[in-house]
């Protein structure tokens, strides 16, 4: 989860305790090759647009498109669950948000989800509706949302050895609770990489997924000032970072019903981030 912050190299104060968040500051940010089309992790009818690989086949980063191919933006919303929060979502704390969701559809804003596999274990209802509903686009944001580097935030690390291991298995348990194409992209727990953990993904065949607006709706209490912080942000080809997690993230949907109708009266058009890869592939 990232706190209402203006910098994203400033965010998400997160103990593992209260880990339902997911996304964070970054480092060692790799910036994209020439784009073209590859094998994704998961299978998929329509071979979405991914970024080459960097040298000795790192894995790319996205972090926005093209500044320059017209007023398009992408909302993305990370569906954040750890591997051992079971038993306070079996207590009654909501991991979802169909609320937002509900909204998203009414006004009709095509949306990523960038959803954890244990989150689509404790939600396969709410993970298979998405998945098959052309509004959306599921991607994957691990299995476990433990840490890819040390030192994000509080969340536990994955091992090196392992993270490809649950990056595959946040596939298999999407595909298990009925999303047929998930998107070979992947939006690291956190936010938090670097070099190792790029390399660590080296032939999966997925892009890496940041951002360039930081909502600050994780924790915050102010709708107001999220949605500020959105619509200050936001740029031709952004790509901005919210949560589909209702107890760790109450303003979202007030924020979705504020910045929609104002940026689309600014000129925006909403995309996925599928859209946004494929200028970026078109765009030299």
């Amino acid at each position: 989860m990232i706190p209402s912050v203006r910098r994203i190299t400033a965010v998400c104060a997160l103990s593992a305790a209260l880990a339902a968040c997911g996304t964070a500051g970054t480092s060692g940010t790799a910036r994209p090759a020439h784009a073209r089309p590859a094998a994704p992790a998961s299978p998929s009818a329509t071979r979405p647009p991914v970024l080459s690989p960097g040298p000795g086949g790192l894995t790319p980063v996205f972090e926005h498109g093209p500044r320059t191919l017209g007023k398009t933006v992408a909302l993305t919303f990370d569906a954040d669950m750890t591997a051992d929060q079971g038993p306070r979502a079996a207590s009654g704390e909501h991991f979802d948000n169909p609320d937002l969701i509900g909204t998203l559809r009414t006004l009709k804003v095509p949306a990523t989800i960038f959803m954890t596999g244990r989150w689509a274990e404790q939600y396969p209802a709410q993970a298979r509706s998405l998945g098959h509903d052309p509004q959306f686009e599921v991607a994957n944001h691990s299995y476990s949302h433990y840490a890819f580097t040390d030192n994000c935030y509080g969340l536990p690390t994955v091992g090196a050895d392992l993270m490809r291991k649950d990056v595959e298995r946040a596939y298999a348990a999407l595909r298990t609770a009925g999303v047929p194409d998930a998107l070979p992209y992947f939006r690291f727990p956190g936010g938090c990489y670097d070099r190792a953990a790029l390399r660590a993904l080296n032939g999966v065949g997925v892009t890496a997924v940041q951002w360039d607006v930081v909502s600050g709706d994780a924790f915050a209490t102010d709708a107001d000032a999220v949605a500020r912080q959105v619509l200050d942000g936001v740029k031709p080809g952004s790509v901005v970072v919210m949560h589909c997690t209702r107890s760790a993230a109450p303003t979202t949907e007030r924020v979705v019903r504020t910045v929609v109708p104002e940026l689309r009266r600014q000129g925006y058009r909403f995309v996925k981030v599928s859209e946004l890869i494929g200028e970026t592939s078109g765009h030299r």
